[in-house]
Order: structure tokens, then sequence, then C-alpha cells
């Protein structure tokens, strides 16, 4: 075969079905997908061998909602003779460039999991033969494209190669976080990696320093309010549940019992509008469009609950209610960003960023 492979939550093959095949047609690149149900993968199969690679290089990893990796595949290797799996492996590769880094992967399931010892136990003689065989750079180069080896079974793994400016440096394409032990809640985390995720490390110090003010909309208990205080801003929690206590004693949290959809911030000087509220994804974009449109904040990072049919269709529903609101107020620019992260469920984050006024 000759196509792509994407990783994605399991349960979401369908939306990374329908949001490959649509973004694959705007490069007038053709195909059909296959997806099965809570395999956690998807594959995109090409009419034509060579728009594997051109997908790989310009389907933009950053553009994509649901897919937590993709590269492209050259072949699939079934029924591999267990006492030597490397020779099939290193055969796949003739043809392939000189790579920079080695990944063995598995689906994010349950089956998938089961090959994790497996996986990490082949690594080290692949490496080694792709070494030999002048595939592989003998250090890790990040300027050469990465080899991936995706197994599904312990004698069948497709095999190919994506290119670092174009895909997740994570492996599985998965940011693996630890749970604060003083956070209120786990969903303290989404907003975590969402930080890490949408902005980059080295604006931290600027975009995410102590001392901003922020608004985190439907707070309680207090999850996302955390990571806030956490990096040292002042942050009006509104909600009409109580918070967390250990938050409101750093003195760094204003509590407003209010409705989300009606609240008017006390101080003007606001940075960050955050939001989880559990409401309509329509609903919830056009309030933190508006938000932006208006210059009540610089930059919005908020959750759209999505339904459980025909997600990829709702999201691309509320982001044009956003580009709609933005249109309409003559914003002369903003930066927008969705992800499906991993720490989301049944939801997508968005980043809304004012880039002028």
């Amino acid at each position: 075969m000759a196509g792509l492979v994407l990783y994605c939550r399991s349960g979401f093959e369908n939306d990374v079905a329908n949001e490959v095949q649509d973004k694959a047609s705007l490069l007038n690149v053709y195909g059909y997908v296959e997806a099965k149900s809570n395999s956690g993968f998807v594959l995109f199969h090409c009419y034509q061998q060579e728009h594997a690679e051109l997908l790989s290089k310009k389907l933009d990893f950053r553009r994509l909602i649901f897919a937590r990796q993709h590269f492209a595949c050259q072949q699939v290797i079934e029924s591999m003779d267990i006492t030597d799996r490397i020779s099939p492996l290193i055969e796949a590769t003739a043809d392939f460039p000189l790579c920079g880094e080695l990944r063995v992967e598995y689906a994010d399931t349950t089956d998938g999991r089961e090959l994790s010892k497996f996986c990490r136990k082949i690594s080290v003689p692949l490496r080694q033969a792709l070494r030999k065989k002048n595939k592989l750079t003998n250090k890790d180069n990040p300027k050469k494209p990465v080899l991936h080896v995706f197994f599904t079974r312990n004698d069948k793994a497709y095999i190919g190669y994506s290119f670092t400016h174009n895909n997740s440096p994570l492996p599985l394409g998965i940011m693996r976080l630890k749970f604060p032990f003083d956070a209120p809640s786990r969903s303290t985390l989404k907003l975590d990696e969402a930080f890490q995720t949408f902005i980059p490390k080295d604006e931290h110090g600027t975009r995410l320093q102590g001392g901003l003010q922020a608004v985190d909309l439907g707070a309680c208990p207090g999850g996302w309010t955390y990571q806030l205080v956490k990096r040292g801003m002042f942050v009006q929690a509104v909600d009409n549940g109580a918070m967390d206590e250990g938050l409101m004693e750093t003195g760094q949290v204003t509590y407003c019992p209010e409705d989300g959809f009606k609240f008017q911030p006390k101080k003007k000087n606001i940075y960050w509008l955050v939001c989880d509220m559990i409401e309509q994804p329509q609903r919830v974009a056009k309030l933190m469009a508006t938000w932006v449109a208006e210059q009540s904040c610089k930059e919005a990072m908020f959750n759209l609950k999505l339904p459980m049919k025909r997600r990829y269709e709702s999201v691309q529903g509320a982001l044009d209610i956003i580009e709609e609101v933005m249109k309409s107020a003559n914003v002369g620019g903003y930066q927008m960003q969705t992800k499906h992260l991993y720490h989301n469920r049944e939801e997508v984050t968005v980043h809304l960023r004012l880039l002028n006024g």
C-alpha cells in the first residue's frame, strides 16, 4: 500500500477519516479510507503511489484536529516469521530516504498497549540493523525524516516515514502529564496540555507570565484556575458552584458567582480567557469569539463539547461561527488552533489569539 497512517483516540476513527478525506481533497489527493472502530488508527490509501509522501509533507499536521500523528506508509508487512522480523522490515526500507530517528509504535488501545513491551524489545536490534544498512543515522538527527514502524500485531506492521517539520515530536503523539497532587480536579491537565501544545515554549515567559489578568468561565471547582494561579496570574473565577478552598487562599482568585454567558469582567486588562463549560459548542464558540473580537481579552483557550456522532462536522460548524464573528467585527489579524488533545474526551480544545489591536 501507499498512503497515510494516522493515530487517534480509540472511538474517533470516523472523525479522522472524514477529516483526512476533506483535507486531502483540498490538495487534489484522492483515495479511500480504511477505518476500523476502536482501533486507534486510520489508513488513507492513495490512488497514486507518490501522493503518500506528498500528503506527509503538505497535509499540515498542526491543522489536523483529530489526528495525534501521521506518517507516509509505503508498505504493510504481514505474517512475519516471529523468529526473524528484522529482515522483512529492513527489506521494506530499500527505497526509503536516510532517516534520523526510529520510532517503533503501537495503537493507544488495550490490544495495542499489549504490544508495548515487544516494541521496546525489537527497537534496539532493528535500530542497529538499520544503521548497518545506512538507512538510519548513527545518532538521532532531527533534520532527517523519522522512520516509523507501527505494529498492530506481533507479526504485522505498517512501515513508512514522516518529516520533522510536519509531525508530532511525541511518542505515539501523546503528551503524558503528571496530575498535580494539590489540583482540585483532573480537568487541570486539559489546560496544561493546551498551553504546552499551542504556546511555543520560548514564548511562555511572556504569554504565560506571572501578573497577567485572567478570567475562567465555568471555573468550579478550579481545575483550570489552578493552572493560571500556578503560573502567577490573577483570576476572576466565574461560576455558581463552590471553588476549591486552597485556590481561594492564594489571594490570586476573585470569586464571581455569576452566569458565564452574562459575566462582565470587573477589570478590563484581561489577557487570558479560559472556559470549560458544558454547553452547546456553537454557543461557546460565539461567546469566546465575541470576547476576542471586542478585545475584552488577548487570548482565549476553551473546550467545545461534542455530540456522539458527526463530531468533525460539529467542530467545523463551531469554527465557522468564530470566523463569522471575527469577520463581522473586522478583526485585522487573529490565530486559531484546534486539537483533540490526549487529555480531552468528547471535546476539542480551541486556542484563539488576537494578533493586533
